[in-house]
């Protein structure tokens, strides 16, 4: 006698797309996450980007709006909202991070440019504004980094119903939040930085080249030797270099940025799409 059952679980062989989602969740988990450095940082913004561009068909697929869409399921659909909007906090605090950031540092070259460098009212006006808001910058992420800090990424699934196509959809949908948050904590801080230290702001000497750099200043990423060059009494590396090494790599983050926060108003709007229906 043969028996035949149905299984609540994703099928023997996955959807491609669900494989595919696994394949980009395996990538971003066998990468350098937590890594400073912005080649990492902007290889890993892209790969979120690939992911939820996967995450996107994922959410089309009529298995997944069945399974979010069943009432008894509408807290986890709820949830999976509000974790969309935490991302799209986190991923506004980074864009209005390098956004700022990136405005001073125009004006900072546009005034070394002018000056060629030398001391000036308006030269230490620019410098002493850069690092106003570089301040500002690093409170809002403080912040940032703060609430990230009070998620608990565990989700437990008791009021699912046993349902294991759920199960399986929140849990992915769920590994994919937390792998973003955890590419979105490296980022804020990269763009953070170590924490200044405290002395005088001499202007003219942080503009004058010199051969000897600083050990802490050649692995220190491009923030953080911009941060330096101009809290240091020292003669440094010739600020005009920093600053362009500083705007292309804000350059590279911008655009990921860009591209990640409409792909993040694109998932959360399928989702309300789903809860909606």
């Amino acid at each position: 006698m043969t028996f035949h059952t149905r299984s609540n679980s994703f099928p023997s062989r996955p959807h491609p797309i669900v494989q595919q989602v696994d394949e980009h969740l395996y990538i971003l988990r066998s990468s350098e996450v937590t890594s400073t450095s912005s080649s990492s940082i902007n290889h890993n913004l892209s790969s979120l980007g690939d992911l939820y561009d996967c995450v996107d068909r994922l959410l089309q697929l009529p298995l997944t709006q069945q399974a979010l869409a069943q009432e008894q399921n509408e807290r986890w659909t709820n949830d999976l909202l509000d974790g969309s909007l935490r991302l799209l906090d986190v991923c506004s605090t980074a864009k209005d991070a390098v956004l700022q950031t990136k405005a001073y540092v125009q004006d900072l070259q546009s005034i070394i440019r002018r000056t060629r460098g030398g001391e000036s009212e308006a030269l230490t006006s620019e410098v002493n504004k850069y690092l106003s808001s570089r301040k500002m910058v690093k409170k809002a992420i403080q912040k940032a980094m703060k609430n990230l800090k009070g998620i608990d990424s565990k989700t437990t699934f008791s009021s699912l119903n046993n349902d294991q196509e759920t199960v399986a959809i929140v849990g992915k949908l769920r590994d994919v939040e937390a792998i973003t948050l955890a590419v979105f904590e490296s980022l804020m801080s990269f763009i953070s930085g170590p924490k200044s230290k405290p002395g005088s702001w001499s202007i003219v000497s942080k503009m004058i080249p010199t051969k000897k750099v600083a050990c802490e200043e050649t692995e220190a990423n491009e923030f953080a030797q911009v941060d330096t060059a101009l809290h240091r009494t020292s003669k440094s590396n010739n600020a005009q270099n920093q600053l362009e090494m500083l705007e292309s790599c804000i350059q590279g983050q911008e655009e990921g940025l860009d591209s990640l926060f409409r792909q993040l108003i694109k998932t959360r709007v399928s989702l309300l799409n789903i809860l909606n229906h």
